[in-house]
């Protein structure tokens, strides 16, 4: 008798769900963290724990291409923008990018943003 059913479902869909992982990405190691709502998911990619800018996207019935603003952060660097656009897009979900990494390196953006469709693969529920 130690069968243990929540009496409450919705509120185990409504809850917040974390998930995190790391990669060494071109001779440093990447740290992914996230967060998964009800509806969407907020994502921190970064080298250390600093939240320097935030984004967020979602998916429009007016346009194909997803509404994005930064929140947080230097308007000049569209990395976050662009990336929670093109999450946004593959989730058609809410997606909040925090992306604290050098953007100098185009190499680096594109193997971060490939490991994280290898998260999202291998793991779709945490998203």
């Amino acid at each position: 008798m130690n069968n243990v059913e929540s009496s409450n479902p919705v509120a185990t869909e409504d809850a917040i769900s974390v998930h995190d992982f790391s990669e060494k990405i071109l001779e440093q190691v990447v740290h992914f963290h996230v967060m998964k709502m009800k509806g969407g998911f907020f994502l921190w990619v970064g080298t250390t724990p600093n939240l320097s800018n935030l984004a967020v996207a979602m998916s429009s019935k007016y346009d194909a291409t997803p509404l994005s603003t930064l929140l947080l952060g230097d308007p000049s660097d569209t990395t976050p923008n662009s990336l929670s656009q093109r999450l946004a897009r593959k989730t058609k979900k809410q997606v909040f990018v925090s992306y604290s990494l050098p953007t100098t390196e185009a190499n680096l953006t594109l193997l971060v943003e490939n490991r994280i469709k290898k998260e999202m693969e291998q793991f779709p529920e945490k998203f």
